[in-house]
């Protein structure tokens, strides 16, 4: 069966949001252009790591060829509706499109085999499906910057461990399971 790519050269909307309460989220990456909305799932880590990853790669692009980034506007919009998925995320690509001053982003679908890296950011027939976004520096800054306000936008961390604190509570590793007796006062 021959692998499916999702296209969007000039998109209206590349974003990172969530479904879900803190703990139980699901993430999302959503692109869209005209009438055309496509929705992948992804993990946490995978949405910091590209945030960091689109970071980095705009400041070498500055960097090297001079090409700045103007202050985008705060996309604060949720998910488009109806949300469905078109695949999981496995494999993640990122590159410089010089002739279109472009950052392509693409994500290849999970799968069992090894991903051959030949198959990212080619238009090859066999491989995984995947969604390829092309975006000017100031979308991909505004897409890091959202990415990075939805990650941290989850549970707050632990002080000490760094671990995700939960409502309930928190056995914190560092503690090793310590905690302060409190008495009632006589």
């Amino acid at each position: 069966m021959s692998r499916v790519i999702h296209v969007f050269r000039q998109p209206e909307r590349f974003v990172a949001g969530t479904v879900g309460e803190p703990g139980q989220r699901s993430f999302y990456l959503q692109a869209a252009e005209r009438s055309r909305t496509v929705s992948v799932l992804l993990e946490k880590q995978q949405v910091s790591v590209l945030a960091e990853r689109i970071s980095a790669l705009l400041a070498e692009i500055a960097r090297r060829f001079g090409v700045e980034e103007d202050v985008p506007e705060a996309d604060l919009d949720p998910l488009a509706l109806p949300l469905e998925e078109e695949f999981r995320v496995g494999t993640m690509g990122l590159g410089w499109d010089a002739e279109s001053k472009s950052i392509v982003v693409e994500l290849l679908a999970v799968t069992d085999e090894e991903v051959d890296e030949s198959v990212v950011l080619d238009d090859t027939e066999e491989g995984p499906d995947a969604l390829r976004v092309f975006l000017t520096p100031m979308q991909a800054r505004a897409f890091a910057d959202r990415a990075e306000r939805v990650v941290q936008a989850g549970r707050p961390p632990c002080p000490l461990c760094a671990e995700p604190l939960d409502a309930t509570g928190h056995v914190c590793v560092r503690l090793n399971g310590y905690r302060q007796r409190v008495t009632a006062a006589e």
